[in-house]
């Protein structure tokens, strides 16, 4: 039944107050610590507004190349237009080097304030449709809008993930309404603007094949074209000028730096994790017993971004054996997407798509985990076991992006962060789902005539324990290495927050693979 317009109007009036808080806690944070994507995203301003087109991927003024894709370039072209009244020398190519003026921080961060609005606007388009209540709908905002991962990547470290993410729900709401090529239309352009979104292509492909390219030879081929034709629309308009300059070679040059190492700097929490741990383990234990091997070096906890070290005994992980590991690893989702096309089910196969490129995906950061969490806010109300795993991974994941801040006067706001997100999550379910805790209860209920109550938000024992080792992780990073070890092994404490979270994220992908063979 279509909602009423006055309906719509109050959906829409209300979600601006969360937004509002939001924008408020972003605001306290304007002089806090930035990381260098700060210097990075300035440089790009300068670089796109004081160079023409044609030299945009090709220059090498700074090491802060430009390596992100067209649709980018040109929002921070756009960006630079006001930058430059702002604070000319903030886009002057060659004085704007490592500038932070008081002027610069602030249009910077305001620039991602103002850019979240996409995502306040996707929330809204998830949810005014849809039959919720009052409470679900806010909770689901607030999962969204007031995620700490984005508070703490895109407000501290800084960048523009909300913006990006916020391009992506919007695809899926409509994919959602079944308005199928405005929602292809859509994640095009998003892949435009960052193209490692681009694991989620075959889900999309598949799907929209299947779903929209249907309903006869004719008919079908008739979408098909036209579907095709407008993501070539997109990616001309978007690639088009530099095919024109020559400069196309330089782009995906820039965009596709496979001369980096399987892992960041900071190792991002998994599959390759425990990879790499067990080369290591196995080579230090050949060489202690005598054998003659080349002893594995500890360069991939060296903090550089760069080819990382050969592996002692395991062969050697390459770009393409990523690319196969995790096409392989969404093999059941697409096989289920051609089956079944369904609506209802785009945003859990999406997000399984970025949770299998984070798994496996080559030289991957840990603020990618925000690709698939984000997503996963919206379906945590539908069943009580979606409750249970969304709680479970976003903790997960925001802990992971603790490494981020490693600055002591940040510490208090991270931690607090968490603790608000897990209160709101704990609140929220736990009032959603206040049914029984028990089967039997609800085979009493049954045997006496009545509907079964819908099962409990209930964190087993399993899950509480692996929550409260998160803590003992923290400990031992922040309290019990430096008075044991010191200075020695700076990086203990990193690669223990990397191995442990890593686990819970091959728990969140075994999860979620089950979820969709299932359903």
């Amino acid at each position: 039944m279509k909602k009423p317009p006055n309906y719509r109007r109050q959906i829409g009036g209300d979600i601006w107050w969360p937004a509002l808080v939001a924008t408020a806690v972003k605001l306290l944070l304007i002089p806090a610590y930035r990381s260098t994507d700060f210097e990075v995203h300035r440089h790009w301003l300068a670089l796109t507004h004081s160079l023409p087109l044609s030299r945009w991927y090709s220059d090498t003024t700074s090491q802060w190349t430009l390596d992100y894709p067209p649709f980018f370039a040109y929002f921070e072209k756009f960006l630079s237009l006001f930058a430059t009244r702002v604070d000319p020398t903030m886009t002057h190519l060659h004085r704007g080097l490592n500038y932070a003026s008081s002027r610069t921080i602030i249009f910077q961060r305001l620039s991602v304030t103002f850019s979240d609005v996409v995502l306040v606007y996707s929330a809204y388009r998830l949810t005014k449709n849809k039959r919720f209540s009052s409470s679900m709908r806010f909770l689901i905002w607030a999962l969204v809008i007031w995620s700490p991962g984005l508070f703490i990547v895109d407000h501290l470290h800084f960048q523009y993930n909300g913006f990006l993410l916020g391009i992506l729900l919007l695809s899926i709401s409509y994919l959602e309404e079944g308005k199928d090529l405005t929602g292809g239309f859509i994640f095009a352009i998003l892949l435009c603007f960052k193209h490692l979104f681009a694991v989620a292509a075959p889900v999309y492909f598949v799907y929209l094949f299947r779903h929209y390219c249907r309903g006869g030879l004719i008919k079908g081929f008739g979408r098909l074209v036209l579907m095709g034709s407008v993501v070539l629309a997109v990616f001309a308009l978007a690639y088009g000028p530099f095919w024109y300059y020559g400069q196309i070679q330089e782009v995906f040059r820039r965009m596709f730096p496979f001369g980096r190492g399987l892992c960041h700097a900071y190792w991002a929490p998994n599959f390759w994790v425990f990879y790499i741990m067990l080369d290591k383990a196995l080579g230090f234990s050949l060489v202690k017993l005598g054998f003659n091997i080349q002893a594995p070096k500890a360069s991939f906890t060296g903090g550089l971004v760069g080819d990382s070290s050969p592996f002692a005994l395991l062969p050697t992980i390459t770009p393409l054996i990523t690319f196969i590991t995790v096409l392989l690893a969404l093999s059941p989702c697409l096989v289920k997407a051609w089956r079944n096309p369904q609506p209802r089910m785009v945003n859990r196969w999406v997000s399984y798509a970025y949770t299998c490129g984070f798994l496996f995906g080559w030289h991957v950061h840990e603020k990618a985990s925000l690709h698939f969490v984000i997503p996963l806010a919206l379906t945590s109300l539908k069943r009580s076991v979606d409750a249970q795993h969304y709680f479970f991974l976003s903790i997960v994941s925001c802990y992971s992006l603790f490494p981020l801040l490693f600055e002591a006067q940040e510490y208090p706001i991270k931690v607090v962060f968490l603790l608000l997100h897990t209160v709101i999550m704990f609140l929220g379910f736990s009032s959603h789902f206040p049914g029984t805790t028990a089967a039997t209860e609800t085979i009493v209920q049954e045997r006496d005539g009545k509907p079964p109550e819908p099962p409990s938000f209930r964190i087993g024992w399993l899950g509480k324990s692996y929550l409260f080792g998160l803590l003992a992780v923290e400990i031992w990073g922040q309290l019990l290495h430096p008075l044991i070890f010191g200075d020695r092994l700076p990086f203990l404490p990193l690669m223990m927050i990397s191995i442990y979270c890593g686990l819970g994220m091959v728990y969140s992908w075994i999860w979620q693979l089950t979820q969709i063979v299932d359903l």
